[in-house]
């Protein structure tokens, strides 16, 4: 496994780790550069471990996560299945709008404090990265300032380890407050939410993106919609509009106070909230399950097995699945097949241009 190469290159490297299987290696030299081989245009990449695909071209990117998603499908979930073409960002660059340098414990040298992202390959070093160009050009002209002021604090002593600050940009309007409300436009939507909360990093793609996951789930053919990880209230506020009733489900509390707010500024009344409890999430839900559709977007590491558990008892009708790591997405997916539903559609989405990361949209029907 060599980082930052490219297929069908040939290369000298060094290997620094043999496991059983395969060995990890850096890169001395490119000895016979790809024909799809650009010049990155960040001069930290190859050290800094954000990005790994800024050397490939656009297109090829695109080929590169498709080809993921067939072989974690095939290798992951035993399952051949066409794949869709990766529909791609309008916005190759500048399209990030959250990120969070950190900063390790002044050294005290009289050397200026590295404030970025962590060194390729390693846990705790960081390297200095003034501007990102995966991020918008709000953040980092907002950066800059938020570079200085840390920078100052860590010259009188004010900091006695290292941080993480955060830059969240929302509809133009840059917050480094972890607590600031802030709002962002989604085609005609405007969502409130925490700046420390997790929401769609990519404004450019999202409307596209959740009117894909709307679109499949209408064509269910079901009048209701269960939104399962509905945060403050992305997906079953654009899907509100294509059902009877729609219901959204969250643990976090405070998520659901926000997802309130946005259903009644956004004059959607058809849509519920309900904060649900891990061992009970579908308790209390009166929508029959076969005129129901459930979709579902969980955190990196998929569903846990007690919330696939109650989602076949409860038995919807059909089920579209959002991941953001297709490969426990295609993990669930063993669950699911074993369970009675069939696949019908695999969409992948570029939310995150220049990195190795894509979301994956799985559309399911219960046999």
């Amino acid at each position: 496994m060599v980082p930052f190469t490219l297929p069908g290159e040939r290369v000298r490297v060094r290997v620094f780790r043999n496991h059983k299987n395969f060995s990890e290696a850096d890169i001395v030299t490119i000895l016979t550069p790809s024909p799809q081989r650009i010049a990155p245009p960040c001069p930290a990449f190859g050290t800094c471990g954000g990005c790994q695909y800024q050397n490939l071209a656009y297109d090829e990117q695109l080929l590169w996560k498709r080809r993921q998603v067939e072989e974690l499908l095939k290798y992951m979930a035993d399952t051949v299945f066409p794949v869709s073409p990766v529909i791609g960002s309008p916005v190759e660059y500048g399209y990030r709008s959250k990120i969070t340098p950190h900063f390790n414990a002044p050294r005290g040298d009289g050397k200026p404090l590295p404030i970025g992202f962590l060194r390729q390959g390693t846990r705790f070093d960081i390297i200095d990265v003034p501007r990102c160009v995966i991020a918008t050009d709000a953040i980092n002209a907002r950066l800059a300032e938020a570079r200085a002021t840390v920078r100052t604090k860590a010259e009188n002593g004010d900091y006695a380890r290292g941080g993480t600050l955060l830059l969240r940009d929302a509809s133009g309007v840059v917050t480094t407050n972890y607590d600031d409300i802030v709002t962002e436009t989604v085609g005609d939507l405007k969502l409130k939410f925490l700046a420390r909360d997790f929401f769609q990093n990519n404004p450019f793609i999202l409307p596209a993106f959740t009117g894909y996951a709307r679109d499949q789930a209408a064509a269910s053919g079901a009048r209701f919609m269960v939104d399962a990880y509905c945060g403050s209230g992305l997906f079953a506020l654009t899907a509100a509009p294509a059902f009877e009733q729609v219901a959204g489900i969250e643990i976090s509390d405070s998520s659901i106070v926000f997802a309130k707010q946005n259903a009644t500024a956004n004059g959607l009344k058809n849509v519920t909230f309900q904060a649900g409890d891990a061992a009970a999430i579908f308790a209390g839900l009166t929508f029959p399950a076969a005129d129901t559709v459930v979709l579902i977007d969980p955190p990196r590491k998929g569903c846990d097995e007690s919330f696939l558990t109650q989602l076949f008892n409860y038995g919807p009708r059909a089920v579209v699945y959002v991941s953001c790591d297709p490969a426990t997405q295609m993990r669930d997916l063993k669950a699911f097949l074993a369970a009675g539903y069939e696949l019908t559609a695999v969409q992948p989405f570029d939310l995150f241009p220049q990195t190795r990361h894509l979301e994956c949209v799985i559309t399911l029907r219960k046999k």
